[in-house]
């Protein structure tokens, strides 16, 4: 009978990739975080604009004067040291606005790391790494600007305008009311016409993001790409790519390029108004020219923050677009975020505290599990463009599924006794990979469950359950370093002792000496390995990789395919080092070759998903075909 926990399922439909949408309540968060700086940044704001609305008062009482025949005197030195003093306010604010810019931007690619590099792994099968950088650099920046061209520039600059205001009606009020009226309706059709940035902007960096997933496609795949003679095809696709973020950048562009002109109109405009008419009504008498000075100077000072506005508008619904995407990974929840309703109260028992000696170290109870991944409409939908079709884009994009499911294990059950090696052996597609996915819990069942010690592996802490596990992966993955690196990465407080033994167990200490002494360091471990450990061979990468299990020293070894890469003589050095650690520990191997599985303790055969065999080699020869038809053939297929 399956067992199942409700509500632990990997994913549910809430985790599925949504539109990118973000509201300005979604910003504030961002921005009260450096509340120290906004606060410093406002005092700045309000003091510059104090200064700034004195200067034309200021003016007109020097034109007075000048008229008058009058001393100038200290009123002169006040108007130089306000200017000067506000030119300095201006300059801080704008030193205080780019760190608060920059803080904003470090905390959430903060956030955004910390949510990434948590999540769990059915969403990397859903999502290019591509886009996921972007999101972490391109997006990010985005939210720069929101201080930098927004808020707090929006909100002293509207204490200017209020300002200014105040001080043409105080001087006239009918050239204030015709000069506001127009002012007023080009700032009507800019805030409608911004209004459109936001889709316009999202959309460009989702492409943005697309073209960066193809771009580390194209790098991460290079030698494959060269190899097979398809450079000039991934170079016509990424240069597509590009072209269609080039597109969306334009239409932002020209969404953008109709604000300018309206401002540039509306500011001619009342400038030209206020010249003619307000020459008219000096000349019959209603008001001083100094007045007239001063108007215009406070029209100045009214548009200059209208600007400002514009851009603020602007520049908030670039950010808010681009935060909806970050909004969109942030709101996912992290492999652990359901452990909390899971785990039961109290002490989690580890492994080698368990009670009962005899119980099995891992068992498989009726376990059904299907992998999600996204579906491939993108791909589908340019192919249609490219064909020719019209529309083709938008019809595939609305009826291609967001999830592609692939059933891949069908009710298996079968046990790992402690301190047993067991051999998980199959045709390709099998699942056997899947099966240790599972027992690290990169993937929770739909049904059923994976005990350890008797513990549903749900209802245990992830951190301690794979303290217990050493794993090494298929693709032996290296990360560009050092060896010193790659192999305290399980470990960073392991020894440069403790690391050349494990190096010499898995017969690297060799190769390791005569790297560092053509790569001039003092020690074999400083040795760099390249990106994705390009100065490696296969062999030597997944030796490597079983250096780094074998360092944490875990009580259960996880193997997938860890000799595939081997030639004879350094397997057969794997198997003896693999002996030598395997006493006291539990091993599970995905095994590659027939003298790897008859060592074993039991084997599990596996075909399309299901058990179809548990024993040991000579049991298994008699009674299971599949397993006879992999042993004659002397190479037991990889997966």
């Amino acid at each position: 009978m399956g067992v199942t926990l409700e509500g632990v399922a990997d994913e549910t439909p809430d985790d599925r990739p949504r539109g990118p949408r973000a509201s300005l309540k979604e910003l504030l968060p961002y921005l009260f975080e450096q509340r120290g700086a906004l606060v410093l940044a406002l005092g700045l704001g309000i003091i510059g604009a104090a200064t700034s609305l004195v200067q034309p008062v200021l003016l007109g009482r020097v034109i007075d004067n000048v008229q008058a025949g009058l001393a100038l005197g200290w009123l002169l030195w006040i108007l130089t040291g306000i200017i000067v003093v506000d030119a300095v306010l201006s300059g801080l604010q704008h030193y205080v606005l780019q760190r608060m810019g920059e803080g904003v931007v470090l905390t959430s690619r903060r956030r955004l790391i910390a949510k990434v590099l948590h999540l769990p792994v059915s969403q990397f099968d859903r999502r290019r790494t591509g886009d996921l950088v972007s999101r972490i650099g391109s997006d990010t920046t985005l939210l720069r600007a929101v201080l930098t061209q927004g808020f707090v520039e929006a909100i002293s600059g509207s204490l200017v305008f209020v300002g200014a205001l105040i001080g043409m009606l105080v001087i006239d009020p009918m050239l204030f009311g015709i000069t506001f009226g127009v002012v007023a309706v080009a700032l009507v059709v800019v805030v409608l016409v911004s209004a459109r940035i936001r889709p316009a902007v999202a959309r460009a960096q989702e492409k943005v993001g697309d073209l960066a997933a193809q771009v580390d496609r194209s790098i991460s795949s290079i030698r494959t790409i060269r190899a097979a003679g398809a450079a000039s095809r991934e170079q016509e696709s990424t240069e597509r790519d590009a072209a269609d973020a080039y597109q969306l950048g334009l239409k932002v562009a020209r969404i953008s390029a109709v604000i300018v002109p309206i401002s540039f109109l509306a500011m001619q405009v009342s400038f030209l108004l206020v010249l003619g008419l307000g020459g008219y009504r000096v000349a019959i008498g209603a008001i001083e020219i100094s007045q007239l000075v001063t108007f215009i100077i406070f029209l100045f000072l009214m548009v200059m923050p209208l600007g400002q506005a514009v851009g603020a508008i602007s520049a908030v619904n670039q950010a808010l677009g681009a935060l909806g995407r970050i909004q969109e990974i942030a709101h996912l929840p992290t492999e652990t975020d359901r452990d909390v309703e899971l785990s039961p109260i109290g002490r989690i028992v580890p492994l080698a505290e368990a009670a009962d000696e005899s119980s099995a170290a891992i068992r498989f109870d009726d376990v059904h599990f299907t992998y999600r991944s996204a579906a491939p409409d993108r791909a589908d939908a340019r192919a249609l463009v490219n064909a020719g079709k019209r529309g083709a884009q938008r019809d595939a994009e609305a009826a291609a599924p967001d999830i592609v499911e692939t059933p891949v294990l069908h009710g298996v059950t079968f046990e790992v006794p402690r301190g047993a090696r067991v051999a998980l052996v199959g045709p390709s597609g099998a699942g056997k990979s899947t099966i240790l996915g599972l027992i690290e819990r990169f993937y929770d069942p739909d049904s059923g469950a994976v005990s350890l010690s008797g513990a549903d592996l749900r209802t245990l802490d992830r951190a301690e359950l794979r303290a217990q596990l050493g794993y090494v992966e298929q693709d032996a993955p290296v990360l560009a370093g050092t060896i010193r690196e790659n192999l305290r990465l399980g470990a960073p407080e392991a020894t440069d002792a403790a690391c050349e033994r494990v190096l010499k167990a898995v017969n690297l200490h060799d190769l390791v000496a005569r790297s560092a002494a053509n790569a001039r360091v003092a020690s074999g471990l400083d040795v760099q390995v390249g990106e994705h450990g390009v100065m490696l061979s296969g062999g030597e990468k997944q030796r490597l990789a079983i250096a780094r299990a074998l360092l944490t020293a875990p009580p259960i070894l996880l193997l997938d395919e860890s000799t595939a890469s081997l030639d004879g003589v350094n397997e057969r050095l794997m198997r003896d080092a693999l002996d030598s650690v395997a006493t006291g520990r539990t091993l599970v191997v995905i095994a590659h070759r027939l003298s790897t599985v008859v060592d074993s303790d039991v084997i599990v055969v596996l075909d399309e998903g299901r058990v179809v065999g548990v024993g040991s080699h000579s049991e298994l020869i008699g009674t299971v075909p599949l397993y006879r038809e992999l042993a004659q053939h002397q190479l037991l297929v990889s997966e």
